[in-house]
């Protein structure tokens, strides 16, 4: 559906999708929607998602074009083959879009932040993900979540674009962000990434995990572990050792946050489609495998970890494999 909205207008359709547009923007959406929200602010796109009593707000850190170097089988040639791949999860040259966002997940009195996506001032082995000056702490607190609101944060799995926001640099110092909160780490997860000796990841380690262990403000988890009694961890390892993605069940009604299960929608017609940093490829593939047998044909709402534009959808059962239907 596409609608233009000007200065100040709200449509409302039936009970589940609303458009606000602040005084200072203006524009036309393509949007699909599944009991979404999408307010502006400041030219910022807040999306939100209502699973029962349980709310679910997506920030974006950033979006681009491009997944070779990820997934090198996800190129136009190849992307062009899955029609449904269009309007959301392609660009008009059939290059993959994917996202770097955070998802807060309002349950029972808790603001948990799932994945806290790149960070500023990082230095990483990618130079395009190195010395960010973003806002996102300035779109986080727009969006309704000052990070002093926030109660838990946890990281799905150690990679660089998910705990990058775990710490902030002040006065050369790293130090947590998140000062009211709880951070969880999987005990899996930890074991392996703490052993590691290599270059990269102990730069990674030391600027965003290690200080929130010597904060003492981590707790180690396992993989199954329940946050409330709507929001709990489900293992689906590959990726990383100790890869969890998050469940949702409220009032009825279930979603799941995926994780790096996979990174793009291209990956449930594909799931042989590897992403180069899977700690374990074939255990990866199986995973999607087994979560897209899992979920395809369900009402459970899929929201996408690395999803652009729209972010969430169901999956659905296409021959012997999958497709995404947002």
């Amino acid at each position: 559906m596409i609608f233009s909205l000007n200065r100040n207008q709200t449509f409302q359709c039936e009970y589940w999708v609303r458009l606000t547009v602040s005084p200072i923007d203006t524009g036309t959406l393509l949007l699909v929607g599944w009991r979404a929200e999408i307010g502006f602010k400041r030219g910022l796109i807040i999306v939100k998602w209502k699973i029962g009593n349980v709310t679910v707000t997506k920030v974006k850190e950033v979006e681009l074009p491009g997944l070779r170097f990820l997934i090198p089988e996800c190129v136009p040639e190849n992307l062009e083959k899955l029609p449904w791949l269009a309007p959301h999860f392609v660009n008009e040259k059939w290059k993959p879009m994917a996202s770097i966002h955070t998802l807060i997940v309002e349950t029972m009195g808790q603001k948990v932040l799932v994945d806290t996506c790149l960070g500023n001032d990082k230095q990483l082995a990618m130079e395009a993900w190195s010395n960010r000056t973003g806002p996102f702490l300035q779109d986080l607190s727009d969006a309704g979540h000052p990070r002093e609101s926030i109660d838990k944060v946890l990281c799905t799995h150690l990679h660089p674009d998910h705990i990058g926001w775990n710490t902030m640099l002040k006065d050369d110092v790293w130090v947590p962000t998140f000062d009211n909160a709880q951070y969880i780490f999987g005990r899996v997860e930890w074991e392996h990434f703490s052993a590691l000796e290599d270059e990269t990841n102990k730069i990674m380690c030391e600027q965003s995990v290690q200080p929130i262990v010597d904060a003492d403000k981590h707790t180690l988890v396992e993989t199954d572990y329940k946050i409330s009694d709507e929001v709990w961890l489900e293992p689906t390892p590959g990726h990383t050792p100790g890869h969890v993605s998050v469940h949702i069940k409220s009032d009825g009604k279930e979603a799941v946050i995926s994780g790096d299960c996979m990174h793009h929608p291209s990956q449930m017609a594909h799931p042989e489609w590897k992403c180069t940093f899977d700690n374990d490829a074939a255990q990866a593939q199986a995973t999607r495998r087994s979560f897209c047998g899992k979920y395809s044909g369900t009402p459970t709402l899929i929201i996408g970890t690395h999803f652009a534009g729209v972010t969430a959808g169901h999956i659905v059962a296409d021959g012997d494999v999958w497709r995404f239907e947002a």
